[in-house]
């Protein structure tokens, strides 16, 4: 039997789990090139008591959170710098949307109802749901989780709010000359597929294309030859707000999944 990936060199632009994504593609008789992307999420403490401090003492009309684990470590953070009290008043008094099931199901057990929430993960999704409030004028908090947001963030700014970012978490880049190398073999037509398991890793190797004047030149290769893989939907998501437009995305957000789906598209 002849299997799916033969002869195909499919990148993996994980950091973790890339030994068990290999052994899935070697499988299905590809070759795995490793090709990290993630870069390093850290907490960055400091710069969070600055944001934590400005919010409360300004107060929001609304607080929009975008990952469970952010909320976790807001309450942590709060709790260590005395300021909890103040901080979960604040937001119940506020409307509050989520994004994300693990976000909606931490606020749930504070006992704080959304006034917004998503549908499958996406950002497109939450910015569904607010479409209908009128948010001119109004400070509005806004939780992020390494990257930027920056179409959750324009769309408050293009609606009159005062958009206060906190961020619990930011983002390193991953190691350029990888990245740099990366972008060559893409360009070069020496790659088959590239397998995405976060947004940031998509984040990462566009930001570093633009950066670099490879733009439109990795664009292009993903428009004829090399195959985008996303993991799930808020990956495949990032991936078409940077204009690639041909995904392959699983059901079921699952690496293994992710690699059959891949496999198909070559049977197909």
């Amino acid at each position: 039997m002849a299997k799916k990936l033969s002869a195909k060199r499919v990148v993996i632009g994980a950091s973790r789990k890339t030994e068990e994504i290999s052994m899935l593609i070697e499988k299905q008789g590809g070759t795995p090139i490793i090709r990290s992307l993630q870069g390093t999420v850290f907490l960055a403490k400091k710069e969070l008591e600055v944001e934590l401090q400005q919010v409360i003492s300004a107060g929001v009309d609304w607080a929009i959170f975008t990952t469970g684990i952010g909320v976790e470590t807001l309450l942590t953070t709060t709790e260590e710098l005395g300021i909890q009290t103040e901080f979960l008043r604040m937001i119940r008094h506020a409307n509050v949307a989520t994004r994300g099931y693990k976000t909606l199901s931490t606020l749930k057990k504070l006992g704080i109802n959304p006034a917004a929430t998503d549908e499958d993960g996406t950002t497109q999704s939450l910015l569904h749901s607010l479409e209908e409030f009128d948010f001119k004028e109004k400070k509005v908090m806004v939780q992020l989780h390494g990257e930027k947001a920056p179409r959750l963030i324009k769309f408050l700014e293009d609606k009159g709010a005062h958009v206060f970012k906190v961020l619990p978490y930011q983002h390193i880049a991953p190691n350029s000359e990888i990245v740099k190398k990366l972008c060559n073999e893409l360009i070069n037509n020496e790659i088959d597929a590239v397998c995405f398991t976060t947004a940031i890793q998509v984040r990462s190797l566009f930001d570093f294309a633009k950066e670099h004047d490879y733009h439109q030149e990795i664009q292009q290769a993903f428009k004829e030859q090399v195959v985008a893989v996303a993991v799930g939907k808020v990956t495949a998501e990032a991936l078409r707000e940077e204009g690639i437009q041909r995904i392959i995305v699983p059901e079921k957000e699952r690496m293994g999944a992710m690699i059959i789906e891949l496999s198909r598209f070559y049977v197909n």
